[in-house]
C-alpha cells in the first residue's frame, strides 16, 4: 500500500532530522552546560555529542578563554577626603562552567559591583599621594580580593589594572605646576653642573698652559746656561791652547817682558787711574823711552 510507505518515509525523515538537530559539536575553548529534565546533568567538552531529544537541553555555552572587562570610572574618596574618578580593567577566566552557570545571577554585573566596592575600600585607606604612586599595590590587593570572592562562581581573576586616575581639576593644576617647577629645578641643576664642568676644564687648561710655559722657560734657561758654559769652555780651551803654543815656542825673557808691557799698555787705555808696574818691566820701559829719545834727536838733525 503506497500510503504506508509514505508514512514510514515521513517518520524516518522526522527521526533523522531529530537526530541531526540534536548532534552538537563543541569547539575548542568552549564548554556546554547540559541539563536533563531541568536539573544539571553534565558539562560537554571539545568533541561530538548527542543530546537526548525532549529530555536534555544545553543550558549555557561557556567560553573558557581569558576575557576582559572594562568598567567605567568609579567615584572614590581617599583618606584625606579627595574625590577622584578611577576606571579599572579586569582580566578573568571561567574555570568551572557549572559554578559559572549556577553560582550567581548575572556574573558580570556582580563582578563589576564587587570591583567598585573593593576599590572604594582600598582607596579609602590611602592618601592622595599614596594612591597616585601605589598602583601596583592597589592592583595586587584588588586581584587577591576579587579572585577569592569570585572563586565560588567558577571565575578566576588573573589581573586587575587601574587604567586611569583622575583627581579634581584644581589638584591636577597644582600637580602640573609642581612638575613644571621640578623640571625647571632639574634644568637649573644641569646648567649649573655644565657651568661647573666648563670652569673645571678652563682651570685645567690654564694649569696645563702654565706648566707648559714654566717648562719652556726652564728649557730656555737650561739651553742658555749650557751655551754660556760651552762658551767659557771654548775661551778656556783657547787660553790653554795659547799657553801651550807659547810654551812650545820657548820664548825668551825679553819676549815675555815685551808681551807684558803690551798688556799693561792695554790696561792703561782703560779707566784705571793708578797702575803698578812690576820691577821686571820697569827696565824695559826705560829702554823703550831711551830709544824713543834717540829716534827723535836723529830726526831733528
Amino acid at each position: 500500500m503506497p500510503w504506508q510507505w509514505i508514512v514510514w518515509a515521513i517518520l524516518g525523515l522526522i527521526v533523522l532530522l531529530t537526530i541531526v538537530k540534536n548532534i552538537r559539536v563543541v569547539q575548542q575553548s568552549r564548554a556546554y552546560v547540559v541539563e536533563r529534565l531541568g536539573a544539571f546533568h553534565s558539562v560537554w567538552g571539545v568533541g561530538l555529542h548527542l543530546k537526548v531529544p525532549f529530555i536534555e537541553r544545553v543550558a549555557k555555552v561557556v567560553s573558557l578563554k581569558e576575557q576582559v572587562a572594562d568598567f567605567p570610572p568609579q567615584p572614590v574618596i581617599t583618606k584625606d577626603n579627595v574625590t577622584m574618578q578611577i576606571d579599572t580593567v579586569l582580566f578573568f577566566q571561567i574555570t568551572d562552567p557549572k559554578l559559572y552557570a549556577y553560582g550567581v545571577e548575572h556574573p558580570m554585573s556582580a563582578i563589576e559591583n564587587l570591583a567598585a566596592t573593593t576599590l572604594r575600600n582600598i582607596i579609602g585607606e590611602l592618601e592622595l599621594d599614596q594612591t597616585l604612586t601605589s598602583r601596583d599595590i592597589i592592583n595586587t590587593r584588588m586581584r587577591t580580593i576579587l579572585d577569592e570572592a569570585t572563586d565560588p562562581w567558577g571565575i578566576k581573576v588573573n589581573r586587575v589594572e587601574l587604567k586611569n586616575i583622575q583627581p579634581p581639576r584644581e589638584i591636577q593644576d597644582a600637580m602640573e605646576r609642581q612638575m613644571k617647577a621640578e623640571r625647571e629645578r632639574r634644568e637649573a641643576i644641569l646648567q649649573a653642573e655644565g657651568t661647573k664642568q666648563s670652569a673645571i676644564l678652563i682651570a685645567e687648561g690654564e694649569k696645563e698652559a702654565a706648566v707648559l710655559r714654566a717648562d719652556a722657560a726652564k728649557q730656555a734657561a737650561i739651553l742658555k746656561a749650557s751655551g754660556e758654559a760651552e762658551g767659557l769652555l771654548l775661551v778656556q780651551k783657547a787660553m790653554a791652547d795659547g799657553i801651550r803654543y807659547i810654551n812650545e815656542a820657548a820664548p825668551t825673557d825679553q819676549v815675555i817682558k815685551i808681551k807684558a808691557l803690551e798688556t799693561f799698555a792695554k790696561v792703561a787705555d782703560g779707566k784705571a787711574t793708578k797702575i803698578i808696574i812690576p820691577s821686571e818691566i820697569q827696565g824695559i820701559a826705560g829702554l823703550a823711552t831711551g830709544l824713543k829719545g834717540l829716534l827723535e834727536e836723529g830726526q831733528s838733525s
